[in-house]
């Protein structure tokens, strides 16, 4: 099984949200996701946790990329531009800053129109434990 099979299949929340991941590369990853009706806010936008957990699929790719299990330990995201419903989205995750055990990562989710939506980074732990996958993709 490859990462990118096991994350879009393990990570149940993402995959019950319709997020999945389409390229896992070393140190990097791109997810997809369309903005449904489950996936909006009282104001009638994409609420701010989905576009989360969708860039956390992402980030969650990119740092478990190197074959060990690598949780988070901080995350922050900005919100430019609302997502609405229908729209499909990217998002974009890469390692910046690799350090053996604290990896940091950029991501930024954009819309069909390339317009950024949303921004953030990630301060990993990466753990002894390694993933049993044969390849990324």
């Amino acid at each position: 099984m490859t990462l990118q099979e096991f994350l879009n299949t393990n990570d149940r929340f993402a995959a019950n949200n319709g997020m999945k991941l389409i390229e896992v590369k070393q140190g990097s990853a791109v997810a997809e996701m369309t903005v449904e009706e489950r996936h909006l806010n009282g104001a009638g936008i994409c609420q701010g946790g989905a576009l989360f957990t969708f860039a956390d699929l992402a980030i969650a790719a990119a740092m478990n990329s190197r074959g060990n299990v690598t949780v988070g330990l901080e995350n922050a995201m900005t919100f430019h531009h609302p997502a609405r419903q229908g729209e499909h989205l990217t998002a974009k995750a890469s390692v910046s800053c690799d350090h053996g055990k604290i990896p940091f990562c950029r991501v930024e989710i954009f819309n069909d129109n390339n317009e950024l939506l949303a921004s953030g980074t990630s301060l990993g732990y990466r753990k002894a434990d390694r993933f049993d996958f044969d390849s990324l993709m």
